[in-house]
């Protein structure tokens, strides 16, 4: 398969998922095999919550929706023009991915790596999502089923590979490295996301932060979990904003997680800002629970850069107005790019390197 041929068969797969959207699912005539997996796929998505009670068809759809958008000519073409990539890899690698499961598809960028630049994917999904790469493989491979022999769906040990990706928290990447220390690999570990704010956000940077901070319930790496706040800083504004995401609370698995997380926080004697679907903390950490942000007061600007730099490998992303450098957008945390890397480290500069 050509570069070229692979990049298609993506841009298909793209066109496939942009059928599908919470608002209304629509066939559209010039999508490859809509008579084999459009109603398939429709049901899967309905049938995710069953399978991972986090995986709502909201949130489901807002993942796929991000991949139709990433998964175009122009997107894959920019992305890939900044290396070179052999055109037929004679040599392909076999690599392992072991995925993570917090959020739906978590784990499809490394696939499309190891796949676009022609190795071989070995792939163990976490249990708490295998149903939505193993469907959209067998549509890959019903476009070109040359990629048949590139995919392996693997449920026990992981043998015969060649490099490996794994995703995990901090306890299991201490596993993943020991059992990895003899292959090429990315070991990611656990990471969260910040916000610097400065009180003079509008409203509508505040319910974009709301965004940044509720989609996927808060599970992503890319979630805002603290907040950076200036000393005599008011929550009035952020809790007036944050109104517009209480509906979460009806959904049982994040009410059961408030309800516990507040308690906790109680019984501990915290003080706590509270609005009935999020609670407020101060705390320096930068991983807070579910249905909880943690905030800490900074001094200047320049001093939190400083620290913000000395912490990097603790953080995902920073939302802020330009605060920093390669700070995301109030309410972008959720879509990036195909060229933004987790944890900044570039995937396919490793998949070509890697001997």
């Amino acid at each position: 398969m050509t570069l070229e041929t692979k990049k298609s068969v993506f841009v298909e797969l793209g066109k496939f998922l942009s059928q599908f959207s919470e608002d209304a699912s629509v066939q559209k005539s010039d999508v490859l095999y809509n008579d084999i997996f459009f109603d398939d796929f429709n049901n899967l998505i309905h049938l995710s919550q069953s399978h991972n009670g986090w995986y709502t068809p909201e949130q489901v759809y807002f993942s796929i929706q991000s991949w139709a958008e990433a998964l175009t000519k122009e997107n894959i073409d920019k992305w890939l023009s900044a290396y070179k990539i052999d055109e037929n890899n004679e040599n392909p690698k076999t690599v392992a991915l072991i995925l993570a499961g917090n959020i739906p598809l978590v784990g499809f960028h490394d696939f499309l790596a190891v796949l676009i630049t022609g190795n071989r994917a070995l792939i163990k999904t976490s249990s708490n999502d295998q149903h939505l790469l193993p469907f959209l493989a067998k549509y890959l491979i019903a476009v070109d089923e040359n990629f048949k022999d590139k995919i392996t769906f693997v449920e026990g040990k992981l043998e015969n590979f060649d490099a490996v990706i794994a995703t995990g928290s901090n306890n299991t990447a201490r596993y993943f490295e020991y059992y990895f220390k003899d292959k090429p690999s990315i070991i990611r570990k656990n990471r969260n996301s910040a916000a610097i704010l400065t009180g003079k956000e509008t409203n509508e940077d505040l319910e974009a932060l709301g965004e940044d901070i509720f989609r996927y319930f808060g599970l992503g790496c890319r979630n805002v979990s603290k907040l950076f706040i200036p000393k005599d800083y008011s929550f009035e504004a952020f809790f007036q904003a944050m109104f517009k995401y209480q509906d979460v609370i009806h959904y049982e698995k994040y009410a059961n997680n408030y309800d516990y997380n507040k308690a906790v926080f109680l019984m501990s004697n915290f003080k706590l800002l509270d609005n009935g679907f999020l609670t407020l903390k101060e705390d320096s950490s930068y991983a807070s629970p579910i249905s909880s942000v943690f905030y800490e007061y900074y001094e200047s600007i320049e001093k939190l850069q400083k620290r913000l730099l000395e912490d990097t490998d603790q953080i995902q992303c920073i939302v802020s107005d330009n605060l920093t450098a390669n700070s995301i957008a109030f309410g972008e945390t959720q879509k990036p790019q195909l060229w933004d890397y987790a944890d900044n480290v570039d995937t396919i500069t490793f998949l070509l390197t890697t001997k």
